[in-house]
């Protein structure tokens, strides 16, 4: 979803992702909850989330996406810091962060 900007134009929202292996349905539970009380993931920033899900028709890992407009990628790096910090605290392993204009870790 694209919001609009004062002057009316869409606003163009950059996006860290992070791919999480192997979070179980619970840790992924803890680790939102830590980061929607977290100050570093405060407004401007907008934090997407997909649970881990396994079924029939397969299974995907966990994500979690900071999302944040050109202007605020200084608050969105530091906010990647603080949750990286958070994940190491529930030991989870990151499959894959990719960074909008930089190669993916």
């Amino acid at each position: 979803m694209t919001s609009s900007s004062p002057s009316g134009t869409p606003d163009e929202r950059l996006g860290i992702a992070f791919a999480l292996a192997g979070v179980d349905e619970l840790t992924f539970t803890r680790i939102l909850r830590d980061v929607m009380h977290d100050p570093a993931f405060r407004r401007p920033l907008q934090v997407q989330a997909q649970e881990p899900r396994s079924g029939p028709g397969g299974s995907h890992s966990a994500r979690l996406t900071l999302a944040f407009l050109p202007e605020d990628r200084e608050l969105a790096v530091n906010a990647m810091q603080r949750l990286k910090t958070l994940l190491l605290r529930y030991g989870v392993q990151v499959d894959s962060i990719v960074v909008p204009g930089e190669q993916s870790t």
